[in-house]
C-alpha cells in the first residue's frame, strides 16, 4: 500500500504542472483571482498574540535569554471542492486535474423518479488542492505582525477522488470501521438537536441526505479529515507540517471543532467569514451540485531569537 501511495503522490504532483493549460470555461466556474482575494479576511485569519517564547542566545561574550512574541492565527491551507459531476470541479483552473478516467467516470445522485422522494443516494467527488493565495495572503497577514507558515503549497493536489477510486466510490475498507457501523461516532451535527448533517465515516463520496448543501459540506469534511492525517488507506498526500522549535502547526481536523480548522464558503456564495459545520447561516443550494470551501487551519509560532529554544508561556 505504501508503494501505491508513493506512486500516486508522484502522479498528483505531475498533474499540477499542466492545470493552467487545460482548464475549460464555465459560467459557474470559480477562478483563482476570486479565491485569492477571498483570503483577505480578518474574521478567518483571527490573529492573536497568545504568549511569549524564550530563546538562549550565546556569543563569544556569554549567553543571554531573549524573548519573542508568540502569535496564533489561521492560514488558508487548501481549497476543498465537493461536486456531483466528475470532471466539473467548480474551480476553473484546476479542473483538468480530476478529469474522468477508466475507474472514475460518472457522478450525481441516485433516484427512483418519484416526486415525493426524500431519501436520495447522493454521490460527490472531492478535490483538496493547495490554496492559491500564497504571497498575497502572507503580505496581508504580515500587516498584523509576525506570521506563521501553513502546510499547504499553492496549486498542489493533496486528494483527488478520481484517483482514490476504491476508497471513495466503494468505501473499501472504511465501511467496516467502527466509526461507520456505530451511530453517533464521528458525525457532523447531533441527533439530539435534530441537526444531523451526516456521518464522517466512511470517508467516501456516497451518502443519504435530502439537503444537497449539507451533502456537499459533509463530503468536504470527509476529504479534509483524510488529508490532515497520516497513514490513511486512501490515495492522497498529507496536508501536514512538522513541528519545530518555536512553531506549532495545525493537527488533525475534527468536525464541529474550530480549534482544528474552519471553513470559508467560496461557491455557490462567496463569504468573507469562516464557520464550522453544522452552522446556522444561509445555505444556498448549488444548481449543479458543486460547492467549494477554503479550509483554514490554526498555527502558532514565534520569531527565533537565539540558538536554543527554552520554551514558551501562554497568556491566560
Amino acid at each position: 500500500m505504501s508503494g501505491l501511495r508513493f506512486a500516486m503522490s508522484r502522479r498528483l504532483r505531475g498533474l499540477a504542472a499542466s492545470m493552467l493549460l487545460m482548464g475549460a470555461g464555465s459560467a459557474f466556474a470559480l477562478n483563482t483571482a476570486t479565491i485569492t482575494s477571498s483570503a483577505l479576511s480578518a474574521d478567518c485569519l483571527e490573529y492573536r498574540v497568545v504568549g511569549i517564547c524564550y530563546w538562549l542566545l550565546c556569543t563569544n561574550f556569554g549567553c543571554t535569554v531573549r524573548t519573542s512574541v508568540k502569535v496564533r492565527h489561521y492560514v488558508p491551507d487548501a481549497v476543498v471542492s465537493s461536486y456531483a459531476n466528475t470532471g466539473d470541479n467548480p474551480w476553473l483552473e484546476v479542473r483538468a486535474m480530476s478529469l474522468p478516467n477508466s475507474s472514475a467516470r460518472g457522478g450525481g445522485d441516485g433516484t427512483t423518479n418519484h416526486d415525493a422522494e426524500n431519501n436520495l443516494a447522493k454521490f460527490k467527488n472531492a478535490d483538496v488542492i493547495g490554496h492559491p493565495a500564497g504571497v498575497v495572503f502572507s503580505q496581508y497577514a504580515g500587516g498584523f505582525g509576525y506570521t506563521c507558515a501553513g502546510a499547504g503549497t499553492p496549486f498542489v493536489p493533496y486528494l483527488l477522488s478520481t484517483l482514490d477510486t476504491l476508497a471513495w466510490r466503494y468505501n473499501v475498507p472504511e465501511s467496516f470501521y467502527p466509526e461507520s457501523l456505530i451511530p453517533g461516532l464521528r458525525e457532523v451535527g447531533a441527533r439530539l438537536t435534530l441537526n444531523l448533517w451526516g456521518n464522517v465515516y466512511p470517508r467516501g463520496g456516497l451518502m443519504h441526505q435530502t439537503d444537497d448543501y449539507m451533502s456537499g459540506a459533509v463530503i468536504a469534511q470527509r476529504a479534509g479529515d483524510v488529508v490532515t492525517r497520516r497513514g490513511q488507506i486512501h490515495v492522497y498526500q498529507p496536508l501536514l507540517a512538522n513541528a519545530r522549535p518555536g512553531y506549532w502547526p495545525a493537527g488533525e481536523l475534527m468536525e464541529s471543532d474550530a480549534t482544528t480548522g474552519k471553513w470559508q464558503e467560496l461557491t455557490p456564495t462567496l463569504s468573507y467569514s469562516c464557520a464550522v459545520f453544522p452552522h446556522s447561516g444561509t445555505r444556498i443550494q448549488a444548481q449543479r451540485g458543486d460547492y467549494t470551501w477554503a479550509l483554514w487551519r490554526p498555527y502558532a509560532c514565534c520569531r527565533r531569537r537565539g540558538q536554543i529554544f527554552l520554551g514558551s508561556v501562554d497568556f491566560q
